[in-house]
C-alpha cells in the first residue's frame, strides 16, 4: 500500500481517552477486532510478545474492539488479556475511517502517521513475516 496519512482517531481506552496522532513518533499495530472473531484469539498472543519485546523501543499495540457490548469484549479479555492498550468503538466508527472490510484487519502506521501496511485477517504462518515489517518501519 502507497503512504498515507492514518485516518485520526479519538480512542475511548478503559480509563482515559488519547488520539491516534499521540503515538506519532512510534510505529503502530493497529487492530481492529471482536470478541466472536476466530482469529482474533489467535493474534492476540503474537499482539502480546510484540508489544514485550518491542514496546520500549518506540513500538505500541493499540486493539480496538468493535463489538456492540463492551461486556463481551471484557469476557474475551478476561481470557486471553491484552497487554496494550484496548479501545472500544461500539458504534464503529473507527472501522467506517478505515474502511475495514472484515475482521480482524491490523494496520502498521509508521512513525511520521502514515498508514504503510494493511493485513486482513491473522495468519499464524505468517507470524514472522509480520515481525519483520514491524521491525523494517522501526528501523526508519
Amino acid at each position: 500500500m502507497a503512504a498515507q496519512p492514518a485516518p485520526e482517531l479519538a480512542l475511548q481506552l478503559a480509563s482515559k481517552q488519547v488520539n491516534l496522532s499521540d503515538y506519532k513518533g512510534q510505529v503502530v499495530y493497529l487492530d481492529f477486532w471482536a470478541s466472536w472473531c476466530k482469529p482474533c484469539q489467535r493474534s492476540f498472543p503474537w499482539m502480546n510478545e510484540m508489544q514485550a519485546k518491542y514496546g520500549d523501543k518506540g513500538f505500541t499495540v493499540i486493539a480496538i474492539n468493535l463489538d456492540s457490548e463492551r461486556k463481551l469484549a471484557d469476557s474475551f479479555l478476561s481470557k486471553l488479556p491484552a497487554h496494550f492498550p484496548v479501545a472500544y468503538d461500539p458504534e464503529g466508527e473507527s472501522a467506517q475511517a478505515y474502511k475495514l472490510k472484515g475482521m480482524p484487519t491490523s494496520y502498521l502506521i509508521d512513525k511520521a502517521g502514515n498508514l504503510r501496511i494493511a493485513h486482513q485477517g491473522f495468519h499464524v504462518e505468517k507470524q514472522s513475516k509480520y515481525e519483520q515489517e514491524i521491525q523494517g518501519l522501526m528501523a526508519e
